[in-house]
């Protein structure tokens, strides 16, 4: 697949916000109140369902519900299933619906600082397929353009698919209006993901900042009814960096500038050493150097992008298990850490729910009860159960697939018109009511 070139940004044009690409749209990272969203939300969480039940839950008329369930049949996000139709019911029958999944994919890629991760999801966010690549070592240019063409090699294998949507999960400051991206670690300053991806594809594309797309999935891919069971959620990320993100009456807070952070957080360990802050302490490359200093692990070559720190974590928790206490003992020392610094956010912001995630707590689940013990012990607020990533280890990859299908979600009429999948359609008459 041919790759974009990419001029090098000149002094002049950072000054200036970049203009929007026709085919980055700003992710939707929450619970849309559509009515077509809200019925397609209903029949991917209850379906096969009938229309009463859709407008049951949803607090729709029956009429608006028969409205959208006849656009999104016709979109073909839906489709009917008359062998499950209520048998002697009087007047129009009662044909429930699900979603129709098999006909489409979306392409999910997270951007890693050492790994980056492209995965297929269907549209109930379920992974089809994933695979790994390193995240190239290279200036944004050819980086991005190394990316785009794995993408679509990676995309030509789904032909028997229609691909929708490309969502991006990446750290650093993410303009989700441009899908340009700030990347400190990458060396990346106002590269612009989006638009190479969309160019590439021909598919439109949202980024979106990491730790809000995995709060994200949480919010829309976790969720076990219609609506969301807590005003608000603070979640809490740890694995070779730290995040956050809030989520606020269904929606993850996306500041204009740029997520906010922790990674400078007040963290005091003299087994794992740090320098006193919280990313420096408990990341997996500070764990792993805490681990070489005890001779629990041989030395190597530095750590590296291409190579990454996750074999040596792996590693590391073998030898723990196998009942060694100095292992134990640094692992431990991590999560009580983590548990202090999680108490210190909710003691700052005060959530109603609390969620961790990223493999610092999911990779090692035996340190989660002394993550709670020393969060129960650093709140001075009433006790509060700490909920764990409902994705494991895989939330990466949930993350990205709901960038992917958070446009769908929100909108899905308009987002299959982004897409160019909706055929013109002869019209249709719309019933105002059950019979």
């Amino acid at each position: 697949m041919h790759s974009p070139t990419l001029a090098p940004q000149s002094p002049s044009r950072r000054r200036h916000p970049p203009r929007s690409h026709r085919h980055v749209v700003p992710p939707a990272l929450h619970l849309s109140d559509t009515a077509a969203a809200a019925v397609f939300r209903a029949v991917r969480l209850r379906g096969p369902v009938g229309r009463d039940v859709i407008a049951k839950v949803t607090s729709l008329s029956i009429a608006t519900v028969n409205r959208q369930v006849i656009a999104l049949l016709a979109a073909g996000l839906l489709r009917e299933r008359a062998d499950l139709a209520v048998s002697g019911a009087i007047g129009r029958p009662r044909v429930p619906v699900e979603v129709s999944h098999e006909p489409f994919v979306t392409l999910g890629i997270h951007i890693g600082a050492r790994t980056t991760s492209i995965v297929a999801t269907d549209l109930f966010g379920r992974t089809l397929d994933t695979v790994e690549t390193p995240t190239p070592l290279n200036a944004a240019a050819p980086a991005l353009a190394a990316l785009a063409d794995s993408a679509g090699r990676y995309l030509r294998r789904w032909h028997r698919r229609r691909p929708l949507w490309v969502g991006v999960a990446i750290g650093g400051a993410v303009d989700g209006a441009t899908g340009h991206v700030d990347h400190p670690r990458l060396g990346w300053r106002q590269a612009p993901v989006g638009p190479v991806l969309a160019d590439a594809l021909g598919l439109p594309v949202s980024v979106a900042s990491h730790v809000d797309a995995m709060a994200g999935a949480e919010l829309l891919l976790g969720m076990r009814r219609f609506a969301p069971s807590s005003p608000t959620s603070l979640y809490v990320y740890a694995r070779e960096t730290v995040g956050y993100a809030l989520v606020i009456g269904g929606r993850v807070h996306c500041p204009a500038s740029g997520p906010g952070t922790i990674a400078s957080l007040p963290a005091h360990s003299a087994l794992l050493g740090g320098g006193g802050q919280l990313e420096s302490t408990v990341s997996d490359e500070a764990v792993l150097a805490a681990a070489r200093r005890l001779r629990l692990l041989p030395d190597v070559a530095p750590v590296t992008r291409t190579s990454g720190p996750a074999t040596a974590i792996t590693d590391l928790i073998r030898v723990a298990r196998a009942g060694n206490q100095q292992a134990t003992d640094l692992l431990a020392e991590r999560a009580r850490v983590l548990g202090e610094a999680v108490a210190l956010l909710r003691d700052l912001l005060n959530p109603d729910e609390l969620v961790v995630g990223g493999q610092a707590f999911t990779e090692y689940p035996e340190g989660m009860a002394r993550v709670e013990a020393a969060f129960a012990a650093r709140s001075v607020l009433p006790p509060r159960d700490i909920r764990v990533t409902a994705f494991g280890n895989r939330v990466q990859e949930a993350g990205a697939g709901l960038v992917a299908l958070s446009g769908l979600y929100a909108d899905p009429l308009g987002a299959m018109r982004r897409a160019g999948a909706l055929q013109p359609q002869l019209p249709v008459a719309e019933p105002e009511a059950f019979a």
